[in-house]
């Protein structure tokens, strides 16, 4: 039975939601699921991914995203939205607009929606 896409939605949905709040807890990573940002792998099983997001460094600095746009493709959902975070730089905050694709298979042998994979695409910003 397929996965319906509005639970793979909610699955990207719960990671997203994790960068500001910092709670991964309930983020359905599948074990092996991994992360690349950039180019650069930056998450190396569901496990590391989760701990990231609890307590990472890398994440702490992010205060808040905007409501996602998804669309899905196959096997894909895609996920464009903004973040902020705390750090000001010149009495700037700095913010990113975010592309994420996250392979959610409709067919996984789970029978849930589980993430195997997020590649991320970043583009900072300055704001007022």
């Amino acid at each position: 039975m397929a996965v319906p896409d509005s639970e793979r939605i909610a699955a990207a949905q719960a990671y997203i939601s994790a960068l500001a709040s910092h709670k991964a807890d309930d983020v359905p990573f599948a074990p092996g699921c991994t992360r690349v940002e950039v180019g650069l792998k930056t998450g190396f099983s569901g496990n590391h991914l989760r701990r990231s997001l609890n307590r990472g460094l890398q994440y702490r600095v992010i205060e808040k995203v905007s409501t996602p746009e998804f669309t899905i493709d196959g096997d894909t959902v895609r996920a464009q939205f903004e973040l902020s975070t705390t750090p000001k730089l010149g009495g700037r905050s700095v913010g990113a607009r975010i592309d994420e694709t996250f392979l959610i298979p409709a067919d996984d042998p789970s029978g849930r929606a589980q993430i195997h994979h997020i590649n991320a695409s970043i583009r900072p910003f300055l704001t007022r």
